[in-house]
């Protein structure tokens, strides 16, 4: 699917972040990677074998299970714990993320159509501005217009998207929601608006 496919009567696209215009392991790899090299200056652990085992348990078990499988591990990463959570709000990333081609792609036609792009997010604040910030955005920016839903309520409750089309004077027959989840699914249900799952572009 592109961009030209889409409705054309609509004027606003609503986006998650995480999954939808980025991969979110970008970040979060990136995040393991300063954990795993702080602990390798501080404790002389091999920072090559703690990226490893903690990427190979987020694939296989889920980011949760991560930091007890690593002081499992090396029971000496267990003293970093608030290290470890704080650098996810925090870090300072080596290279910038990057937006899915065919996500940049429709942003930019989005924008060159004069549409209006939101990216409306779950998740912890802090974090998700870290991670916004440190998007290569190919000058969109100025076109973006960002909601922290976790501000109003998170999503699928419908506050953040209520606000949203309040500020900005829009109709539901306007909207576009592009997700990636049951979450971002019921949350446009229960606003009324349109949803297309972000597989259908990637």
């Amino acid at each position: 699917m592109t961009y030209k496919d889409i409705d054309k009567r609509k004027t606003a696209f609503v986006l998650e972040l995480d999954d939808v215009l980025y991969p979110a392991k970008d970040y979060i790899y990136q995040v393991y990677y300063l954990f795993a090299n702080m602990l390798e200056y501080v404790e002389l652990v091999d920072a090559k074998q703690v990226i490893s085992l903690m990427t190979d348990t987020y694939v296989a078990e889920g980011p949760e299970f991560v930091f007890d499988k690593l002081k499992d591990e090396f029971p000496v990463a267990a003293q970093y714990k608030d290290k470890f959570y704080g650098l996810f709000d925090t870090a300072k990333l080596p290279l910038k993320l990057l937006l899915y081609q065919n996500m940049l792609t429709l942003l930019q036609e989005v924008v060159v159509d004069r549409k209006k792009l939101f990216i409306v997010t779950n998740g912890k604040v802090v974090q998700q501005v870290n991670k916004i910030k440190q998007v290569e955005w190919h000058k969109l920016e100025p076109y973006l217009t960002c909601y922290l839903a976790d501000e109003t309520a998170p999503k699928p409750e419908p506050d953040v998207i209520h606000l949203l089309m309040q500020e900005h004077n829009l109709q539901r027959r306007d909207i576009l929601m592009i997700g990636n989840s049951e979450v971002d699914s019921l949350c446009a249900e229960t606003v009324g608006i349109d949803y297309i799952s972000v597989g259908k572009f990637l």
